[in-house]
């Protein structure tokens, strides 16, 4: 932890009456011109602080794209047959408007809707999924123009080799997407492809801001400063993981530390025409600015901006655990699970052999838990420890890992052999598909905690407004690695966020965590 406390500008009486946003608005802008609020030329603007990564990253993407449907309109043509189609030396011969729509128009048609869909910006590029949110909305519009075209013209296309072309380029454009995120994670926990903020507000706000920015580094978010609104006064002996400014100019502070993003964080004083005023001056200088509300375990679909007489209200809608989404969430659960037994009834037969072998006692664990709205039910493991684990967990008590109502120790002398190979594997926990199947439980949820905790108290207890799962957003966020107080958190903002597309992008990163076998022991 270190800590770096500029002291205030020489300038007699300025920092104390002037607020920093004043005298950073009051600066000339960086090409020289006084800064009056309408933008500036193009080709005037200074882009010097502005990172390259998001420009490199997009174009590689999209020049990726390109080829990809090009790739999915060759393959159409391969795998289908036109109806007037000839055969010469075994080949079939496709007309050469085929070739013209399936090699040229269509892949400059995707990426010219991928690009009006604002699908290579920055703010979306590797974050949440707004970015895969536009590429579908890209894919919709392209075979909506290419279906009007080829009825209302009446081309000598096939349909089903148009088909074909539209679900195959977009199949492989969803597949780069996945890889080059993955790929962008890699190279952001490396420390490159990143954002450098400057959090400007009070200490506990710019704190507040920095703890929620840093608990997820794939965001490629990296706090490098905060900008004290309330001077040093309020920082006085308290330590802080980047270096503190105060009673200086905000833009020099933003040149001398190289950050590239302005986070106005909570509450943060401003004159009348202040933000504004700063918006106006960091136009053409590649210095993004943001506002961080005091929102930090809201999603964005439930936030919506709504202005009032230039007034623009944040409104914060309810949470929504209804609908069609959540009609959809119980189908899926029941198709899934009813699948996945199905299918995996010869692994659960090869699993119930090496726990016999393991140790003599019954294959499966069932243990009271809490559900939707506080009722019980039993849940279904496969048995991971010795039988009489209850039993000898009075005498473990002291060596407990973990906090809250959980108990977890590293190397459990409790568990047999077997045993450490389904919970790394998170094997043990395929049987609880019975539970999804009975409507007990769900794919996607808060993990169910055992009944005898007895009612749960304060912010724990809106964990049972849905059913627990058997995968989570606690799961894919560190699992067993995650302190009492994060997996409630993470819980809770499931609840209060949840849409089937959370769902499923959760039940994606899943496989990643079992895969790598990360937090599980």
């Amino acid at each position: 932890m270190t800590t770096s406390l500029e002291r205030p500008d020489t300038t007699p009486g300025q920092a104390k009456t002037e607020p920093a946003t004043t005298r950073a608005a009051r600066k000339m802008s960086p090409n020289g011109h006084d800064n009056n609020g309408i933008t500036r030329s193009f080709w005037l603007r200074d882009r010097k602080r502005r990172p390259s990564w998001d420009r490199t990253y997009a174009l590689v993407l999209a020049l990726v794209e390109l080829i990809l449907t090009s790739l999915g309109g060759l393959t159409s043509i391969l795998v289908t047959d036109h109806p007037d189609a000839g055969f010469s030396d075994g080949f079939t011969v496709h007309p050469v408007s085929m070739y013209v729509w399936g090699l040229i128009v269509l892949p400059l048609g995707w990426s010219i809707t991928f690009w009006g869909s604002r699908a290579y910006e920055r703010r979306y590029l590797g974050i949440g999924t707004e970015e895969f949110k536009r590429v579908v909305r890209g894919g919709l519009i392209v075979v909506a123009v290419v279906s009007f075209v080829v009825m209302a013209f009446k081309y000598d296309l096939s349909r089903i080799s148009v088909g074909t072309a539209l679900l195959t380029a977009f199949g492989y454009v969803l597949f780069a997407r996945c890889v080059a995120r993955i790929v962008l994670y890699v190279i952001r926990r490396r420390g490159g492809a990143s954002q450098q903020l400057l959090l400007v507000g009070t200490l506990p706000e710019a704190m507040e801001v920095y703890r929620a920015i840093t608990r997820n580094p794939n965001a490629g978010l990296v706090p490098t400063g905060i900008f004290l609104t309330e001077g040093r006064a309020g920082a006085r002996g308290v330590e802080a993981p980047v270096p503190l400014y105060a009673g200086r100019d905000l833009i020099e502070v933003v040149g001398e530390i190289g950050a590239d993003t302005i986070a106005m964080c909570g509450t943060a004083r401003q004159e009348e025409g202040g933000l504004r005023k700063l918006a106006w001056q960091l136009e053409g200088t590649g210095i993004d600015l943001v506002v961080a509300p005091q929102l930090t375990d809201v999603a964005g679909p439930r936030v919506h901006i709504r202005p009032v007489e230039g007034l623009p209200l944040l409104h914060v809608e309810e949470p929504t655990i209804s609908g069609i989404g959540w009609v959809a969430k119980n189908l899926l659960d029941r198709v899934a699970s009813a699948l996945g037994l199905l299918v995996l009834s010869p692994l659960f037969a090869v699993i119930a052999i090496a726990i016999k072998i393991s140790d003599p006692g019954p294959v499966f664990f069932r243990q009271p838990r809490v559900g939707r709205e506080g009722n019980q039910f039993q849940v279904w493991k496969f048995r991971t420890m010795y039988s009489d684990a209850e039993e000898r967990l009075a005498l473990l008590a002291d060596q407990n890992e973990t906090d809250g109502l959980l108990f977890k120790i590293r190397n459990d002398p409790r568990v047999i052999p077997i045993g450490r190979f389904l919970r790394r594997t998170s094997l043990d926990e395929l049987p609880q598909l019975i539970n999804v199947l009975f409507g007990e439980m769900s794919l996607v949820g808060p993990r169910p905690l055992p009944a005898e905790d007895g009612d749960f108290l304060g912010d724990v207890r809106r964990r049972l407004l849905v059913r627990p799962g058997i995968t989570g957003l606690w799961q894919v966020s560190g699992r067993s690695d995650l302190s009492w107080d994060d997996a409630v958190r993470l819980d809770l903002y499931y609840v209060d966020n949840w849409s089937l597309t959370f769902d499923l992008l959760i039940l994606w990163r899943t496989l990643g965590v079992v895969l790598a076998r990360r937090g599980a022991y």
